[in-house]
């Protein structure tokens, strides 16, 4: 694999950003590296980190440059910030960036496939909320999407917001959503977008929803599950000992690779 340290302009953000990028690089004498066949265009995956968390934090926990190479697959590590991949109430276009300019700019530099059949998310946290919302409020782009204990119920966060034990406080939340901090049937909403996903002739994008059984975050992938489950949505649902960690994401993310439809 090439590994990339990947810094641009965004017209969408105003500033400069990072991304780390992995390329595929068929290779025959690099020892205990695997190679894939060459290819012109690479299947991609949009990977996504957490609140806390930036660009570097795959590559820094887990073997994911090993586990892509063993796919063939290319791998997009963007850093958002504490956005939760919202456009902000602030003006900061973090869900325009993430969803339209960065896909666009990766294609035009690196040899990314540009069809929907090749185009995937995941994501780990606030990140596998932000992977959801790219598979089901972008299904015609994103063939699927695959969270991993997900922070997926929004419209709950933002009434809850300034409790203890919340993921933000309010003022963090406010500079996000707003004052109303409105979330419930919103195009941020993850329950919503899966509705409106349901009543509409869009392809369905695959989706993988996993979570640990300690973590804390678990009702939220189970209530999600089960809303798709409504809808007739056909998801992979998995819930396995662990807890909201790296050594149960890493082991999630190689099943992630496996699941996606390369």
């Amino acid at each position: 694999m090439a590994f990339l340290d990947f810094h641009f302009f965004s017209e969408t953000l105003g500033l400069t950003c990072a991304a780390h990028v992995l390329i595929p690089q068929p290779t025959l004498r690099q020892i205990g590296s695997v190679g894939g066949a060459r290819r012109e265009k690479y299947p991609t995956l949009y990977l996504l980190h957490g609140l806390s968390d930036d660009h570097t934090i795959w590559m820094r926990r887990t073997s994911i440059e090993r586990y892509a190479a063993e796919r063939n697959l290319a791998v997009v590590m963007p850093a958002v910030g504490r956005s939760f991949y919202q456009d902000t109430a602030g003006g900061a276009k973090y869900w325009t960036f993430v969803s339209e300019e960065l896909p666009a700019l990766c294609e035009q530099f690196f040899p990314l496939a540009t069809a929907r059949e090749q185009r995937f998310a995941a994501g780990l946290s606030m990140g596998g909320y932000g992977a959801l919302r790219l598979g089901l409020a972008c299904p015609e782009r994103f063939a699927a999407a695959a969270s991993l204990s997900g922070a997926l119920d929004l419209a709950r966060r933002l009434r809850e917001a300034g409790r203890e034990g919340a993921l933000m406080n309010r003022a963090e939340y406010t500079g996000i959503f707003g004052p109303e901090l409105r979330g419930a049937g919103t195009a941020a909403d993850l329950f919503f977008l899966a509705e409106k996903l349901a009543a509409s002739p869009a392809p369905r994008p695959a989706l993988y929803v996993a979570c640990g059984t300690e973590d804390a975050l678990l009702g939220e992938s189970r209530a999600f599950h089960a809303h798709l489950d409504q809808l007739q949505i056909d998801a992979t649902y998995r819930e396995s000992p662990g807890a909201h960690d790296w050594r149960c994401w890493d082991e999630e993310i190689q099943r992630v690779l496996a699941w996606l439809p390369v």
